[in-house]
């Protein structure tokens, strides 16, 4: 064993994360190769000898936050031992060396497509004592280089990355320019970190990708899709529930679409973005699809899955949106009634076709997103209050902190806790429903009900 991993043993690494799932799925890996390189994990952060902040850079003001979280990181350990600090993800690869001239406290910048390099960073570090930037785009090597390090993640619910990277060129979006191209893992790879988790204490495995059902990986003149990979899955007898997320319409094959018939552990709902209600709009962030295509998508879906619901992501106040173009959102999201979405104020990313141009905003913004939100909450308590006094499948997570209650999600990813004496983590029981709010479902374990997990 190398000297100075066996320096690190008692060493401890914390990690700050920011942005989506695929965040999360890549700080689970982080912490699986510096516990390789001899670091334990710490949910303590005045007690890391290594501090990751992994970035994204999707959401207003990405890189302020994390010179803000590096004052608190520097407040928290000024009377400690510095510790080592690395900014990993999608601000460190969009912002490189630019931060470690900015910011001194700063020692390691790290990109999404090298993370699988630090443990040899951090490493390196300590040999050196020298700044270190490693940004560079090589995400074939990232995954064949992971597939070395067992995934340690021991949750019921876990997140798989199966593709990276994005090639539509959203004009509003920064994910070509910091994840590069489509990259579809090899399928193998994929089947044996899903056995893998299976065999720890996963019931349910969700499938992420910046455009997930874009996966197509080539091997032997043979094309493997989401849709095969679905199929695959579905036969493991283990695995209770799968899920994928986040999709482009584009990409909803037709044989995609019958999975949500044929595979039984395929969940009955989908987050499928559409951003705005406006074909001008669409055409003007270049989304490649109108609203009569997304509309079709939608029906297709229904045809295959008659109880399938639906989540989105909007954008308010996109540069040239009018009156009639919000109105023309407000309209489809009336249409659709999406039980839970996502919705922003527009903002430009840096580097971003619209961000290079001189266009004129909208006003009322933050009077616009209120609206549509009331709408879309409205649809959630409404979708929420069906379950009332009814029974509902649910896949329990965890025990609460309190010792008394579940956690869990319903097939549609709705949370929900609730009482029981005899339930298990893991296991799909009913839960009968007695009462609801905006973030879920409340009720009781219906033990004449349940069912073997």
């Amino acid at each position: 064993m190398d000297q100075k991993i066996k320096n690190n043993l008692k060493k401890k690494i914390f990690i700050k994360t920011f942005g989506c799932q695929m965040n999360e799925y890549d700080s689970n890996r982080i912490y699986d190769l510096a516990f390789a390189a001899g670091l334990n994990k710490t949910e303590k952060k005045e007690e890391a000898d290594c501090f990751v902040i992994n970035t994204c850079h999707i959401r207003e003001k990405a890189t302020e936050k994390v010179y803000h979280e590096i004052g608190r990181i520097k407040k928290t350990f000024k009377e400690l031992k510095k510790p080592l600090v690395i900014v990993a993800g999608c601000v460190a690869q969009a912002e490189s060396d630019e931060m470690i001239k900015r910011e001194s406290y700063i020692d390691i910048i790290v990109g999404p497509q090298s993370y699988h390099k630090i443990g040899d960073l951090i490493l390196n570090h300590q040999r050196k004592k020298k700044k270190i930037n490693e940004t560079e785009f090589n995400v074939i090597k990232k995954f064949d280089e992971l597939q070395k390090t067992p995934n340690l993640e021991n949750k019921v619910s876990s997140y798989i990355t199966i593709q990276e990277g994005c090639d539509k060129f959203c004009h509003f979006c920064v994910v070509p320019y910091t994840r590069g191209p489509e990259y579809s893992r090899p399928i193998q790879q994929i089947i044996n970190e899903v056995k893998d988790l299976i065999n720890k204490q996963t019931k349910e495995i969700i499938l992420l990708g910046q455009n997930v059902n874009a996966y197509c990986y080539h091997e032997n003149n043979k094309k493997y899709s989401l849709a095969y990979l679905i199929k695959e899955l579905n036969k493991i007898e283990k695995l209770k529930r799968i899920r994928f997320t986040t999709s482009h319409p584009l990409d909803m094959s037709d044989e995609l679409i019958d999975c949500f018939k044929t595979c039984e552990k395929l969940m009955p709902i989908l987050h499928l973005p559409v951003q705005s209600g406006s074909d001008k709009i669409l055409k003007l962030m270049n989304r490649k699809h109108d609203i009569k295509y997304y509309l079709s998508v939608i029906d297709k879906l229904k045809n295959k899955k008659e109880n399938i619901k639906f989540s989105s992501d909007f954008i308010v106040g996109y540069p040239s949106e009018g009156e009639k173009e919000f109105i023309n959102t407000l309209d489809l999201i009336k249409k659709v009634g999406f039980i839970n979405s996502y919705s922003f104020i527009y903002s430009a990313r840096p580097g971003t076709p619209v961000a290079k141009k001189e266009v004129e905003g909208t006003k009322n913004d933050k009077e616009r997103l209120k609206k549509l939100q009331d709408i879309l909450l409205k649809f959630q308590l409404a979708d929420n209050r069906k379950y009332i006094n009814k029974s509902c499948e649910v896949l329990v997570e965890n025990k609460l902190k309190d010792g008394l209650k579940f956690f869990g999600r319903t097939k549609f990813m709705t949370p929900v806790k609730f009482e029981s004496n005899n339930c298990k983590v893991g296991e799909l029981v009913n839960i009968k429903v007695t009462s609801y709010n905006q973030n879920g479902l409340f009720g009781y374990h219906d033990n004449k009900n349940i069912k073997a997990a």
